[in-house]
C-alpha cells in the first residue's frame, strides 16, 4: 500500500477516537515525544504501533527502534503488535521479517525496525541503519524499564543526526504517584504530548461483551482496582492523604475570570525551599483551583518579594487579592510589606494544621495545573501518611516532609477554613 492510500484510509477504521488529537499533532509536527498512559483495553499500544508504521511510510529516510526493558519479552508483545498492525493496514506484505533478529524490513524502501531488550543495553550502539537515521523509538511498558536514567541513556544512543523524529512511551500508569514513570508523565516538556485513555474511549465492538462483562464486574465489587486497572487511574497506595486531586491544565478563560485570588508563602531555607502558590476557591461546587507556584532555595525575602510583584501579586486594584505568609517568621512578612506587599502572616493556634488539611481533604476536588505548577502537583499527589514499619498500618497524623507548596496553599486558604475562636 502506497503513503497515499494509507492518507485515504478512514481514521475510524484504523485508531482509537481517543487518539485522533495525538496523531493530527504528530503529523503537523507539533509533537516529537508521545507519551501514552492508560488502562486495560484502552488501545494505547496499539495505536503506538499503528503510529510508528504510518510515520515510518511517511519518512522514508527514517528508521525504528522498539524496546521493552527485558528481550525475552518482544515475541509475545511488541513484535506481535507491529504485525497485527502492519495488517491492519494492508502493510504486512510489503515487511520482510526476520524473526531471529527481531527485524522488519519495509520492502519499498529499505527501511527498517529493530526490537531490542534493554537487558543487552550494548546492542543500541551496534545498529547502523542501512541508510538515514534512527527517527522513530517506541518505549513499550514505560514503567517497568530502571529509570529516567536508563531511558534517557537509549533515546541519546538512539536520536541522533538531523530529520524527523518521534519518541512513544507508553505503560499503565502504576498505583503510586511517586513512580518515577507516573513522575515523568507529570513532568512538562515543550513538544511533550501526554495522552491518556480507557477501554471506554472505544466503540464496545472492538472489545466484545466478555471483556465488557468482565470490567462490569470488578467495578461493581471493586472500584478501587477497577479504576486502576481498566482506567489506567493512579489510586495510591492505600496511604495517600488526597484522594480528591485532579491534575489537569486549568482554562486561561477560567483564571483570568477568579475574583479573588489566595496567595500562600511557606518561607523555608535550605535545605527546605521557599514556596509560594497561588490559589482560587469556588465555594458552590467545593472546588479549589491551584493555578500559580514559585519555588526557590537561598534566596533573599527582597528577591522573592520581587518575583511575587513581577508576577503581579495583589497588584490588581479590581481583584480582591490576599496574601498570607508562615507567621514563624514576622520579620519577613515585615520584609514583604516594605517591599510594598501587604503580606499577612497566618493565624495559628492548636490543631490549626489538622483543621486545615481536614479541610483540603474534604473539598471536592483539589484542581492543580501541572504544567504552571510542577513542584505542587508532585507534592500533592505523592504525599502519604506514614505507615508503622513493623505493621505496615497506617500513622495518624500528617508528616512534616516535602509539604512545602502543601502548606503555602494551606496559608492561602487559611481565612477560609479558619473560624473565629478556633
Amino acid at each position: 500500500m502506497t503513503c497515499e492510500e494509507l492518507e485515504r484510509l478512514p481514521l475510524s477504521r484504523i485508531i482509537s477516537p481517543a487518539f485522533y488529537e495525538a496523531h493530527r499533532k504528530v503529523r503537523e509536527g507539533t509533537v516529537k515525544e508521545l507519551v501514552l498512559t492508560g488502562g486495560r483495553g484502552s488501545a494505547k499500544s496499539s495505536f503506538a504501533a499503528i503510529e510508528l508504521l504510518l510515520q515510518l511510510t511517511e519518512h522514508p529516510d527514517c528508521h525504528g527502534v522498539v524496546l521493552r526493558r527485558v528481550g525475552r519479552t518482544l515475541r509475545t508483545s511488541v513484535w506481535t503488535q507491529l504485525l497485527w498492525a502492519a495488517d491492519l493496514l494492508d502493510l504486512r506484505e510489503d515487511m520482510a521479517e526476520n524473526l531471529s533478529q527481531m527485524e522488519l524490513t519495509y520492502r519499498p524502501t529499505g527501511q527498517k525496525i529493530w526490537c531490542f531488550g534493554l537487558d543487552d543495553a550494548t546492542k543500541l550502539k551496534s545498529i547502523k541503519p542501512p541508510f538515514g537515521h534512527i527517527g522513530l523509538v517506541w518505549f513499550e511498558e514505560l514503567d517497568q524499564f530502571a529509570g529516567a536514567e536508563q531511558v534517557r541513556s537509549a533515546e541519546q544512543s538512539l536520536l541522533r543526526g538531523e530529520g524527523f523524529s518521534l519518541c512513544i512511551k507508553s505503560f499503565n500508569p502504576p498505583a503510586r504517584a511517586a513512580n518515577w514513570a507516573n513522575r515523568y508523565a507529570r513532568e512538562p516538556k515543550e513538544g511533550k504530548l501526554v495522552q491518556h485513555s480507557s477501554y471506554r474511549d472505544l466503540p464496545p465492538d472492538w472489545l466484545g461483551s466478555r471483556f465488557l462483562e468482565e470490567a462490569e464486574h470488578l467495578r461493581q465489587t471493586n472500584e478501587t482496582a477497577y479504576r486502576h486497572e481498566y482506567l489506567g487511574e493512579v489510586v495510591g497506595s492505600g496511604s495517600q492523604v488526597f484522594e480528591n486531586l485532579k491534575l489537569e491544565a486549568i482554562p486561561e478563560k477560567a483564571i483570568e475570570g477568579f475574583e479573588r485570588r489566595l496567595h500562600g508563602v511557606d518561607w523555608g531555607w535550605y535545605p527546605d525551599p521557599w514556596a509560594f502558590n497561588s490559589c482560587a476557591y469556588d465555594a458552590a461546587r467545593r472546588v479549589l483551583y491551584i493555578w500559580d507556584e514559585a519555588t526557590r532555595r537561598r534566596t533573599s525575602n527582597g528577591d522573592t518579594a520581587r518575583l511575587l510583584i513581577e508576577k503581579g501579586v495583589c497588584q490588581d486594584p479590581g481583584r480582591e487579592e490576599l496574601l498570607v505568609a508562615d507567621s514563624a517568621e514576622e520579620k519577613s512578612c515585615r520584609d514583604y510589606r516594605a517591599e510594598g506587599l501587604p503580606c499577612r502572616a497566618a493565624e495559628k493556634g492548636p490543631g490549626s494544621v489538622r483543621a486545615g488539611m481536614k479541610w483540603l481533604q474534604s473539598l471536592n476536588c483539589i484542581w492543580i495545573d501541572p504544567a504552571r505548577c510542577p513542584d505542587t502537583a508532585k507534592e500533592f499527589s505523592e504525599y502519604e501518611y506514614d505507615r508503622d514499619g513493623r505493621t505496615g498500618e497506617v500513622l495518624e497524623g500528617y508528616p512534616d516532609k516535602n509539604n512545602h507548596h502543601i502548606d503555602a496553599v494551606r496559608y492561602a486558604t487559611s481565612r477560609i477554613w479558619r473560624r473565629r475562636g478556633q
